[in-house]
């Protein structure tokens, strides 16, 4: 499990911006780091959610959170995951992560991937988080991702006609000196 930090940290902070950066730094190593559901949840509060909105997988208060994150989330995060970070914006109540997620499908993977078995195959997919807090901790997470991408990647959608890249799309995120247009050679 890699995780980088963002490499280019938020500067020129309010204190409860700084707060909300370290709260949600926490979070995320709870998660991918730790693997701690328990200390997850000591940073949300009551009543918080989780939509992972491709999917509609997560949660809603902290015992169908508790639920989510010990069977379907923490445990089924594949060993060789990579969260590359690309921008953080944050508010005065909300921060937006975007990130790249790079992982190799070799078990079941129930938020992102409900009822789909392993197929062994990589996937690269950018990421957008969308975080709110409230009383000093997080109050929800919105998670937003091209669902259709990484079907492509696991071969379960063949998107030959469609408009449709798969990690292409998780590359010119990461590198925007990369062609665009290309879909759009086709049309006429």
């Amino acid at each position: 499990m890699s995780v980088e930090t963002d490499s280019n940290p938020q500067t020129n902070l309010t204190p409860a911006q700084a707060a909300m950066q370290a709260l949600w730094e926490e979070h995320i190593a709870d998660e991918f780091a730790t693997r701690d559901t328990e200390a997850a949840l000591a940073t949300m509060v009551s009543d918080a959610y989780v939509n992972n909105i491709p999917v509609m997988t997560g949660g809603v208060g902290l015992n169908q959170l508790r639920e989510f994150y010990s069977k379907h989330f923490i445990p089924q995060m594949p060993a060789d995951t990579e969260i590359i970070p690309v921008s953080r914006t944050i508010g005065t109540d909300q921060l937006v992560d975007e990130m790249v997620l790079k992982f190799t499908h070799t078990g079941s993977i129930d938020w992102m991937l409900p009822g789909v078995a392993p197929t062994g195959k990589r996937v690269e997919v950018a990421v957008v988080a969308i975080v709110r807090f409230r009383d000093g901790k997080v109050a929800h997470e919105h998670i937003y991702w091209d669902q259709a991408s990484v079907l492509v990647q696991l071969g379960l959608v063949d998107a030959t006609g469609l408009p449709i890249v798969g990690a292409a799309s998780a590359e010119k995120v990461l590198n925007p000196n990369l062609p665009f247009n290309a879909l759009m050679q086709h049309v006429h």
